[in-house]
């Protein structure tokens, strides 16, 4: 019988996870189906309990509901605790396990992918929102030599970095406090490219031979990464690695099987 897995999310048409999990299975030889769910705003929980009852092993969950997925599980694995946002779900009797695999996804992209080394660099982390909370913990288990995260509300950046400080060297600003300071990684974790904007950055924050890396994917070449670009950042990367780095990641927790995420980054650009 063929397992059943979904994404959860609002709105949830315009995910790739379907394609993804379809290329993973074709790759693996693991006969499953996956499908995007559209979960009401304020019905999160009757949905995923619908779909367990009907025989689903495992899940996704994309926003706005990756914070409220930690309420209903039964048992949070140690990154998910540290990130407080679930984006996997695993079904296993009447427990409900909940991981985070966005912190994995970006660094196998980074350091996999785009063969970019991270130990030992300075990364600067843009945004102080779900999509930072959630990497930051994997950022500085990596051994950075300092993170700094910059949001335009300099208190939701200290409490995110208060909150990781003994993991590493983390520190919080505002945007306008990186006069003077480069740094080798600069990835841009707020959803401005969303509307065709950036932070307002001061100059000279890429160091030589840095990497600029934009979360958001599928936006071409927006306003961070043409400001990257004539700032001089040596390597310019959207964010269809971590997509679907994340994903392979969730269906290793599903299916015990790792597929190569390289070879779909290929399909989707394709299409």
């Amino acid at each position: 019988m063929t397992d059943q897995y979904a994404i959860f999310g609002n709105p949830v048409g315009h995910s790739k996870s379907p394609i993804i999990h379809a290329a993973f299975a074709r790759q693996t030889g693991q006969d499953i189906c996956y499908k995007a769910i559209l979960a009401p705003l304020d019905g999160f929980n009757d949905a995923v309990h619908a779909f367990v009852a009907a025989g689903g092993r495992g899940a996704n969950v994309t926003v706005p509901f990756k914070q409220e997925a930690c309420a209903l599980v039964t048992r949070l694995t140690p990154r998910a605790e540290l990130a407080g946002a679930a984006n996997t779900l695993l079904f296993e009797g009447n427990e409900v396990i909940g991981d985070n695999t966005d912190g994995v996804g970006l660094l196998r992209d980074i350091t996999l992918n785009l063969r970019y080394p991270i130990k030992g660099k300075r990364v600067l982390l843009l945004g102080a929102g779900g999509a930072s909370r959630g990497v930051v913990g994997p950022l500085l288990e990596e051994g950075l030599k300092s993170l700094t995260i910059a949001n335009r509300t300099v208190s939701k950046a200290k409490v995110i970095s208060e909150h990781f400080a003994h993991l590493g060297p983390v520190t919080a600003c505002g945007y306008d406090e990186l006069a003077g300071r480069s740094f080798d990684i600069v990835i841009n974790a707020t959803s401005a490219s969303l509307y065709a904007s950036m932070p307002l950055l001061p100059d000279g924050i890429f160091a030589p031979g840095s990497l600029a890396y934009e979360m958001m994917y599928g936006q071409g070449d927006g306003p961070f990464r043409i400001f990257a670009k004539n700032q001089g950042a040596s390597l310019i990367s959207e964010g269809l690695g971590m997509l679907v780095e994340q994903a392979a990641e969730s269906f290793f927790i599903w299916r015990g099987v790792r597929p190569e995420g390289f070879p779909v980054m290929a399909l989707l650009q394709k299409a």
